[in-house]
């Protein structure tokens, strides 16, 4: 049955019927897969949850559900079969695998195979830590350089976005944007320009770090809630990327069915083009300019709909170069946030840098990390360089941390050992040893708590005044001793 698999989903298998005796599920279901997948693939909370506390966060949601029927364990001996709802997930897999044209079936197309099982506990999980099927399927696509077989989409899908670029529409219905502070205005303007009949086409001019981008991201939040009005329902906003057309069109015949496909699908497509001056023919040659050839007359004719992204100074010079991008496009200004603005960015996206990091940031550091790259850090605009220094905060954070004691080092190092233990006999099919391993595995977790209660360790580190100043201070060159004696470092709250 598991001839077409890797190793590590074989593994991963193996592992989720350890998992599920246990406890004490007379099944394996699609929650012991993800715990298997947890212990097989290492890279799973690099790669997709990003948090380092998730596997223990998913672990003690699945134990806690599975303690409410207090079932004892069953020995490891018993051949547990799979659920009908895993057996659903692995024929996914099968899909997925298929769907990228690889010849056996990965962790990866597990993962998507449990999020495919949208009932499923594990599915519902794997949501609320922030996954989607759309967001592994898009990192297994750049990591492979594969593209999807138009023959296996679900019916009534329209085609990848993956083929063009990145969908926003279904980002924003993942939860993976942060959201839009400060800019109704440009807002409103970009959806009235959207519903005009001629000239329908916004141009976003402002200078770099203003959030251009950021607010056709909550015109994608607006689509996914459906809250557009009628006439303007787009199904998605497609960020073009011309370097993945070019790149995905190799041969003279793909690449004119690709442009087919551009200009004629996906119905009800709405296309982003950041650094409108390049596209739209100043500088560009070769396959760009033909894309360029291919776009303008479809422009002109209404038959697609764009949104332009560039700057105040490069948009004049653009229109003396192409004169019909004049005819097409309408600008929208965005100017700069005020600092009070830009605080309130920060405040809404903080949350998604302290997951990222596994650290927490105090109200202070994000108000003196505006008020100090707006002193500081010049040709950047807020909030991109407030959030710039947040990000190089939580990096400076986690990459100076104190050094641990002896003893808690060697309980990490005891737990690993009794770890790699119970894997391998998971492995080995060595149940019994396995469940044995399983107990040290738990003393020695519990025995490392104490510990880190005892030496005060915090494995949240906090991003504070002090942290930002120093940031500051290695960027510019200039000692935190003058950056805390400027006025600079005095903003009003």
């Amino acid at each position: 049955m598991f001839q077409k698999y890797t190793e590590k989903a074989r593994r991963t298998i193996f592992f989720g019927r350890f998992e599920a005796s246990q406890l004490g599920s007379p099944y394996i279901e699609s929650e012991h897969l993800l715990l298997g997948l947890l212990r097989e693939y290492k890279g799973l909370t690099q790669r997709f949850l990003k948090n380092a506390g998730a596997t223990e966060l998913i672990r003690k949601q699945i134990e806690d559900t599975a303690a409410a029927g207090k079932k004892p364990p069953i020995s490891t001996s018993v051949d547990l079969p799979l659920s009908n709802e895993c057996k659903r997930v692995l024929a996914y897999a099968a899909e997925e695998a298929e769907r990228f044209s690889h010849q056996h079936i990965g962790c990866e197309h597990l993962l998507v195979g449990l999020l495919r099982e949208e009932k499923s506990l594990a599915a519902e999980i794997l949501r609320r830590c922030g996954l989607s099927e759309s967001v592994v399927r898009e990192e297994l696509a750049r990591s492979t350089g594969a593209s999807f077989s138009p023959a296996l989409e679900h019916a009534g899908e329209t085609k990848s976005s993956l083929e063009f670029g990145p969908d926003l529409v279904a980002q924003a219905s993942n939860d993976q944007q942060p959201p839009l502070v400060g800019r109704e205005t440009e807002l409103e303007q970009l959806i009235r320009i959207l519903g005009r009949f001629k000239k329908n086409n916004p141009v976003l001019l402002g200078e770099p770090g203003v959030g251009k981008r950021a607010i056709v991201e909550g015109l994608a939040r607006l689509i996914a809630r459906g809250e557009l009005p009628a006439g303007l329902r787009y199904q998605s906003i497609v960020a073009l990327d011309l370097a993945m057309v070019i790149l995905n069109a190799r041969d003279r015949d793909r690449y004119h069915e690709f442009m087919h496909e551009l200009l004629y699908g996906p119905p009800g497509a709405l296309f982003l083009i950041e650094g409108l001056e390049r596209v739209a023919g100043s500088g560009v040659s070769g396959k760009s300019l033909e894309i360029v050839h291919i776009l303008k007359p479809a422009l002109l004719r209404g038959t697609i709909q764009c949104i332009g992204i560039t700057t105040p100074t490069r948009y004049p010079r653009l229109l003396e170069a192409e004169p019909w991008v004049e005819r097409c496009f309408e600008p929208v200004a965005v100017k700069e946030l005020s600092e009070a603005e830009a605080l309130q960015v920060l405040l809404a996206t903080k949350k998604r840098y302290e997951t990222f990091h596994g650290i927490t940031y105090t109200e202070e550091a994000l108000l003196y990390a505006v008020f100090l790259s707006n002193g500081y850090v010049v040709n950047r605009s807020l909030p991109d360089k407030a959030l710039d220094l947040i990000d190089e905060a939580g990096t400076w954070m986690k990459l100076n941390q104190p050094q641990v004691p002896q003893e808690v080092k060697d309980c990490q190092k005891r737990l690993k050992f009794v770890t790699d233990r119970m894997e391998s006999a998971v492995s080995n099919h060595e149940f019994e040893k396995a469940r044995f391993y399983s107990d040290e595995v738990r003393k020695e977790q519990e025995a490392l708590n104490l510990l880190r209660e005892k030496h005060k360790i915090n494995d949240v580190s906090v991003v504070t005044r002090e942290t930002i100043e120093e940031v500051i201070s290695r960027r510019t060159g200039i000692p935190v001793s003058a950056i805390r004696k400027s006025r600079l470092t005095e903003p009003q709250a």
